[in-house]
């Protein structure tokens, strides 16, 4: 044991740290993440209603029952962005998060400062941040989420080991019984369309889509306002499975799964059998059930695929001899994830909505090719424009800022 971890909380492989550190591996899965959240996302802002289709019952991430009903190249193409992304990224995201705290909880270990200390002003202006995105930009923003878990977990991080694993587990059961409580109540909820037409739920929904298709910015903003408690609603039914994840994260991390070197490649092997393994056929039968399991397949199923992902990308990132320009680009783009994952909800929100350019509006009823487009433009731009930054500045533009602000804190809240 580490002679700097005095309390079972800070076991940790100091080995399995350096690698990890010096490895460009977590770098590359931040950026795969990025982009793997990106192809759920941009089916919102191209939906009609905008972001908040999904509350109004105008859009849905599963089209798997539609391209049963009506096979095709485009349905197919579609139906496969939507089984690889939904839910997957987003848990990816969320451990990969976990596995950074645990990297700057060994760091302050290491150098003997308290903790939390500084990093809970880090989690505070990642919180502001992530409210500043979610009025401004995108209603469905994850970071105030991670900001909130993060403190959480921070300072479980202090408790034992004991008491982590407890709390892990205990949350992951959690998380369970309240999905499948929601699922049975969605379950026993009429179905969607039942209303009458010309009723006030269709009105309302018709009002909305208006609003993403002709509405002003101000607007946009005073309707996430105004609608928060709805809008925030998935870091709230969430926040077990949050929780459990960065958890995991922090207990990979100490296990070496991220290291370069035999038993992190080990580790990785059996994420990636038993991740895909298990989550493949999970999660195409949760996606095959269509709505009626679609919270099931978002916050259950998905994050067992993500864990085969680390794998995937791991088993990858191992047989590359030497850096090339494609894993260059997402490593550069892993490290300016933060500026990354709010640049492309910029410019979808400029590319979609009807105060921009207002392409879903003007592409409706044409197919999911132009949507598979703009997925792979705005990914192409964030993997072009990550490196070029980087090659002039340290970090990301709003990594500076976030670093800068926490900088010009007191030394007495910097302790």
């Amino acid at each position: 044991m580490d002679s700097t971890a005095a309390t079972p909380a800070r076991r940790a492989d100091t080995a399995a740290t350096a690698a990890a550190q010096r490895s460009a591996l977590l770098d590359i899965l931040r950026g795969v993440a990025i982009i793997g959240t990106l192809g759920t996302n941009v089916w919102l802002f191209t939906a009609a209603g905008g972001e908040a289709s999904i509350v109004t019952n105008s859009g849905s991430f599963s089209t798997a029952q539609t391209l049963l009903a009506d096979p095709g190249p485009a349905a197919a193409a579609e139906t496969a962005l939507r089984f690889l992304a939904n839910g997957k990224f987003l848990a990816l995201l969320t451990l990969l998060f976990g596995v950074g705290l645990a990297i700057q909880f060994r760091s302050a270990a290491k150098r003997g400062a308290r903790w939390p200390g500084p990093y809970r002003w880090r989690a505070l202006f990642l919180l502001a941040e992530g409210a500043v995105h979610f009025v401004l930009v995108f209603a469905w923003d994850v970071l105030m989420g991670y900001a909130v878990t993060a403190l959480v977990v921070a300072w479980l991080l202090t408790r034992s080991q004991r008491v982590q694993n407890a709390v892990m587990w205990t949350l992951a059961g959690l998380h369970l019984a309240i999905m499948a409580l929601l699922t049975l109540a969605m379950g026993a909820e009429p179905a969607a369309g039942s209303e009458a037409p010309g009723g006030a739920a269709a009105a309302a929904d018709a009002e909305v889509v208006r609003l993403y298709a002709e509405g002003g910015y101000l607007d946009q903003v005073a309707f996430r306002l105004s609608n928060a408690l709805v809008l925030r609603i998935e870091p709230v039914i969430s926040f077990p499975l949050l929780m459990f994840l960065f958890l995991l994260g922090v207990r990979l991390f100490r296990a070496g799964a991220f290291g370069d070197d035999a038993a992190g490649r080990r580790i990785r092997a059996r994420m990636l059998y038993w991740g895909l393994g298990l989550g493949l056929p999970l999660n195409l039968a949760t996606t095959l059930a269509g709505d009626s399991l679609a919270l099931v397949d978002r916050y259950v199923a998905a994050p067992v695929l993500a864990l085969g992902y680390v794998g995937l990308v791991g088993f990858v990132v191992d047989r590359i001899r030497r850096p090339g320009p494609v894993s260059g680009a997402f490593a550069a783009l892993g490290r300016t994830a933060l500026s990354g994952y709010v640049l492309q909800n910029v410019l979808c929100v400029l590319a979609c909505y009807g105060f921009g350019l207002g392409l879903a509006a003007r592409f409706a009823g044409t197919g999911p090719w132009w949507v598979l487009g703009l997925w792979g433009a705005v990914s192409l731009l964030l993997l072009t424009a990550a490196p070029l930054w980087l090659r002039r500045f340290p970090a990301g533009p709003l990594e500076a800022v976030q670093k800068w602000t926490l900088a010009r804190l007191p030394e007495r809240m910097r302790r």
